[in-house]
């Protein structure tokens, strides 16, 4: 597996490489955007590590540089900074995880295990055939895909995990506690804005009316549901 790690405090760049190459993973690791940009050319990524806060481009500009190239590895962000805005835009993005400065190692390794058995999931066809359509929805869980009205949606990993549970679930009510635990496979200790954001970013590719949305449910104070 090949994570890229993008930080231009070198004592910190070196001390992650350090702990991911014990975990036996190749680790591209560089200070500046520049050359980030030149490993995501030509490079296979399975997981990338970006500083917010990297001179050049910053962190959210590389996550917006990697997901507009279409690449779907997972990306976990690291700042030192510890304000929702920042989390809710690096998530809006296309970030799959966010973890502040200071950061214990092994905590990060750990994200890393997480958000790569998630996509290694995704990209696993090989689970028994499950079609669940709902109202010009299909949800493909074989093929691992999304179409609406006949015409694909490009979701990330961790959106097409959501929407399973939710659309698997028809017509209970999911709290974000719920969700969090079943989709990122982790103990839920953190506000609601990480589910909150995605729950936003796949209405949004779904066309969905914010007011009154035909597939998403907002159940205020208490969760999300996709009716029967």
């Amino acid at each position: 597996m090949n994570v890229l790690v993008v930080d231009d405090e070198k004592e910190i760049a070196d001390l992650v490489e350090v702990y991911l190459k014990n975990e036996n993973y190749n680790v591209y690791k560089c200070y500046t955007s520049e050359k980030a940009i030149k490993y995501i050319d030509s490079i296979k990524i399975d997981v990338a590590i970006l500083d917010i806060m990297i001179q050049g481009k910053n962190g959210f500009e590389i996550c917006k540089y990697i997901r507009e190239k279409g690449l779907k590895f997972p990306v976990i962000m690291l700042t030192a900074k510890i304000e929702d805005n920042d989390k809710i835009k690096g998530l809006t993005l296309g970030a799959d995880d966010y973890i502040t400065k200071p950061f214990n190692p092994l905590e990060l390794v750990a994200r890393v295990k997480s958000a790569l058995r998630r996509y290694t999931i995704y990209n696993n066809e090989k689970e028994e055939k499950n079609i669940i359509e709902i109202n010009g929805l299909i949800i493909d869980k074989e093929k691992h895909k999304c179409l609406l009205y006949d015409k694909e949606i490009d979701l990330t990993p961790m959106e097409f995990d959501i929407l399973l549970y939710l659309a698997t679930n028809r017509g209970k009510v999911i709290s974000s506690e719920e969700l969090f635990e079943n989709v990122w496979k982790e103990k839920y200790f953190d506000s609601n804005n990480t589910v909150m954001v995605h729950i936003r970013r796949i209405r949004e590719k779904l066309n969905e009316n914010t007011k009154n949305p035909k597939f998403i449910k907002t159940v205020w104070g208490v969760g999300y549901k996709i009716e029967n």
